[in-house]
């Protein structure tokens, strides 16, 4: 992620406060590029894909419900650090907010003189749930693929009568001499195992 003013494109959703254009002169200012303006969040997927923002800024009294629905869906399929600027201090739509994905959620606070610094921590703070989020995904892939090796020894320990070190060295025999890793040469065999398998 671009760490310069310079660098940084940004998204700006005007949802409700319309405090947007002092937000947009004081971006420019700063040296940012503003690649859009949206009334509304309805299209912010779109957006984000056609005009590929670093960070988004939105600007609400008060997040409605389909407003945080719209961020949800961004954070699930073209995740961008996002800010929300709000008026309301009401708990529940904050909790809504970092439950759908934003990064930063200041209430009450648009300082202009304070933008650079909020946005620098937001993307701070989506690189890091991002590397949290990869090394979640790689503990569970390797719980996964270990899960799927113990399944295929026990096919092999029970049709060809192999102690369980037999079967792993037979595993990753075979996965050797195939180019594979143990994890795919171990789904090979119990897909074997259960196509052979007398239906009923």
């Amino acid at each position: 992620m671009p760490a310069t003013p310079s660098a940084l494109r940004v998204l700006l959703i005007d949802d409700g406060a319309h405090r947007v254009p002092l937000i947009r002169d004081e971006l420019t200012r700063l040296g940012y590029v503003v690649v859009g303006v949206l009334d509304s969040a309805t299209l912010i997927h779109d957006c984000v894909v056609q005009l590929a923002p670093d960070v988004v800024i939105v600007d609400s009294e008060s997040p409605t419900r389909d407003t945080l629905e719209h961020l949800a869906t961004l954070s699930a399929h073209n995740p961008r650090p996002v800010v929300v600027f709000a008026e309301d201090d009401d708990e529940s739509p904050l909790r809504l907010a970092l439950k759908a994905g934003v990064s930063a959620y200041v209430v009450a606070g648009l300082q202009l003189q304070r933008l650079a610094p909020v946005l620098n921590v937001a993307i701070a703070r989506f690189e890091q749930d991002k590397l949290l989020r990869a090394q979640l995904e790689d503990a569970q892939s390797q719980l996964s693929a270990r899960k799927t090796i113990e399944r295929a020894k026990g096919v092999l320990m029970e049709q060809a009568g192999l102690s369980e070190d037999a079967a792993h060295k037979h595993l990753r025999k075979l996965a050797m001499d195939r180019g594979l890793k143990l994890a795919d040469m171990a789904e090979r065999i119990i897909d074997a195992r259960d196509l052979l398998r007398p239906a009923g």
